[in-house]
């Protein structure tokens, strides 16, 4: 031994609680994401356990009741006698730490227990608590022990801990210094004899996938998010499927976020760097201090992505490309549907959510009705845009209509909206849309109207175009067309009906009779109300008053008039209907 040198040192305790360093602990220490240990922190706070768990702030203020929040701690079991010696001998002045003029750092405001809270509910507690008390306590003492020594011509040098006052430790034991770290009592000229020599040989690593809380620090550094949007942003990219949590917490990136990563790198790496979005919260936190115009920093942060986007839909190309190399392409999926209307090439149905249609000679894509099954309609082809149509159907108790894919994504009229079939195409001569199949206003809302489901027979049925009611009318009726005509009483559209003379229902062994499916007393026992079964309660269309479809409650398309539905009709039809 050349030399002995003793130094006591200290261990300073934490600064008082934020959000961050919470969220920090309880992914690191504690397994909780985020997201999970923010909710768990809200339910502590409307319970009245703690207080606002969304903060910046580590600095108390000089009127904060320290004793009387540590005196409800005097009775846990857990942390009993700390919080007694504290309260007898004084508590001692948390550090000083950083205020952000928001609300004070997290801290427990009554007692409770295990059972009270239960698992992640109390283990977060648990953490709040022990936090607060260590703030209050003194720091962590200890003694350091520095010997040097020689082994032939080779100096070394080794450094020991020896705690003399625990301090916060006695709360915060994983803080506390390791019995190991103590070396044996020696002096200057002790000789001792060498155990073993080892030489290693080794590489160096790649760094670890980076865990939650490594994250966090690094968002808080770089001023991406504050303490109420950074667990947002980190479930967003689990839940958006960028990133698989792993064992540890470590956040592992999957193929398609490296895949996003590397195409924004290569059209425009502002997008993916930390740099563009400090950027903007460092504006908003000046705005906040009155040192920046709100309205200058909002119009010039809007053009900044504006130009960015303009940029990148420009540039969208080499995203496709890495897309391609590391996924299926979409025209690699799918079954051959229906004919593109532009290359009139086979387009593939997509049935994975959302279902779509994809043409793999144009590349283009076609969204398509959801919750309900797709199929060819009887080859027939859209006179605009020559695409043919597909049938959409909820099943056989529910509704069907067909559509044309292109004008089902680009409405060819001006009072149409993306996402409407043939039943709402205002086309004055297509034999399928709602000018030529329309038969009057939908008896429950307003705006819908009641169209001839061509494709329902034996079992016709007419079905609203907004809502979810369906009419059942003419079973086992051989044809059943929509005629020119309107009736004198209500405007409706007449119906022309040709039933089988062995099943004809009509008096006289008629065949044939035309009327109106509202006022005409040949019909009235042919017709059945109901509504459709849908196989989702958010199908499109949903259910009673609907507005903005680019429909007024006059005139239909084509030039017949919906039914005016005067109060003692209603009330008629009403009680007919039940």
């Amino acid at each position: 031994v050349e030399s002995v040198s003793k130094k006591e040192k200290v261990k300073q305790r934490p600064l008082a609680l934020n959000t961050v360093e919470m969220l920090r602990v309880a992914s690191a220490a504690l397994g909780m994401g985020p997201q999970h240990a923010m909710q768990i922190a809200e339910r502590l706070y409307t319970q009245g356990y703690i207080s606002y768990p969304r903060t910046e702030t580590t600095h108390y203020p000089e009127n904060f009741d320290l004793k009387g929040c540590l005196r409800q701690q005097a009775n846990n079991p857990y942390w009993a006698e700390t919080v007694k010696a504290l309260l007898s001998e004084g508590i001692n002045r948390p550090r000083k730490g950083h205020d952000a003029g928001d609300h004070p750092p997290i801290t427990p405001m009554r007692a409770a227990t295990e059972a009270e809270l239960g698992g992640d509910g109390w283990r977060l507690y648990e953490y709040i608590t022990r936090h607060f008390i260590a703030t209050v306590s003194t720091d962590c003492k200890y003694l350091q022990t520095t010997i040097s020594f020689s082994i032939g011509p080779e100096r070394f040098t080794c450094i020991g801990k020896v705690v003399t006052s625990p301090g916060f430790t006695e709360v915060m034991p994983w803080h506390s210094i390791p019995l190991e770290e103590s070396l044996p009592h020696c002096e200057k000229g002790d000789l001792f004899p060498i155990g073993e020599i080892k030489l290693l040989e080794k590489q160096t690593s790649p760094p670890d996938y980076l865990t939650e809380a490594e994250l966090i620090t690094l968002m808080e550094k770089h001023g991406i998010g504050t303490d109420a949007s950074i667990p947002v942003h980190i479930n967003n990219i689990c839940q958006r499927n960028y990133v698989t949590v792993e064992s540890g917490r470590r956040l592992k990136p999957t193929n398609l976020g490296i895949v996003l990563v590397h195409g924004y790198y290569k059209i425009d790496a502002e997008l993916v760097l930390p740099t563009i979005r400090s950027a903007v919260e460092k504006q908003l936190n000046l705005i906040a201090l009155g040192k920046a115009n709100y309205h200058q920093v909002l119009e010039h942060t809007l053009d900044i992505f504006k130009r960015k986007f303009h940029y990148f839909v420009d540039s969208i190309a080499g995203m496709d490309e890495l897309m391609e190399v590391s996924f299926s392409p979409l025209a690699a999926t799918g079954k051959p549907l229906s004919r593109c209307g532009k290359c009139h090439r086979f387009m593939k149905y997509i049935q994975a959510k959302p279902s779509r249609l994809h043409c793999s000679h144009c590349d283009d894509t076609y969204s398509l009705p959801q919750n309900g099954t797709i199929k060819l309609y009887k080859e027939l082809r859209c006179p605009l845009d020559d695409f043919e149509l597909v049938l959409w159907s909820s099943g056989s108790r529910g509704k069907s209509y067909p559509l044309c894919p292109y004008c089902f994504n680009h409405p060819p009229f001006r009072d149409m909206k993306k996402g409407m079939g043939c039943n709402e195409c205002t086309h004055p001569t297509c034999q399928h849309s709602l000018s030529m199949l329309g038969i009057g206003q939908c008896v429950e809302c307003e705006n819908g109207v009641l169209v001839l489901d061509s494709t329902s027979g034996p079992k016709w049925k007419m079905a609203c175009n907004k809502c979810n009611v369906i009419v059942h009318f003419f079973e086992n009726a051989h044809k059943v067309r929509v005629s020119p005509e309107t009736c004198d009483l209500c405007d409706a559209a007449l119906v022309d009906v040709d039933f089988n003379k062995a099943k004809s229902p009509l008096p006289g062994d008629e065949t044939q009779h035309s009327g109106c499916v509202f006022c005409d007393p040949v019909f009235q026992d042919l017709v059945e109300l109901k509504h459709a079964a849908m196989r989702h309660p958010m199908h499109r269309g949903g259910q009673g008053k609907r507005q903005g479809r680019g429909r007024g409650k006059g005139r239909r398309p084509g030039g017949r008039l919906n039914p005016k539905k005067p109060k003692d009709k209603m009330a008629a039809l009403a009680a007919y209907f039940v």
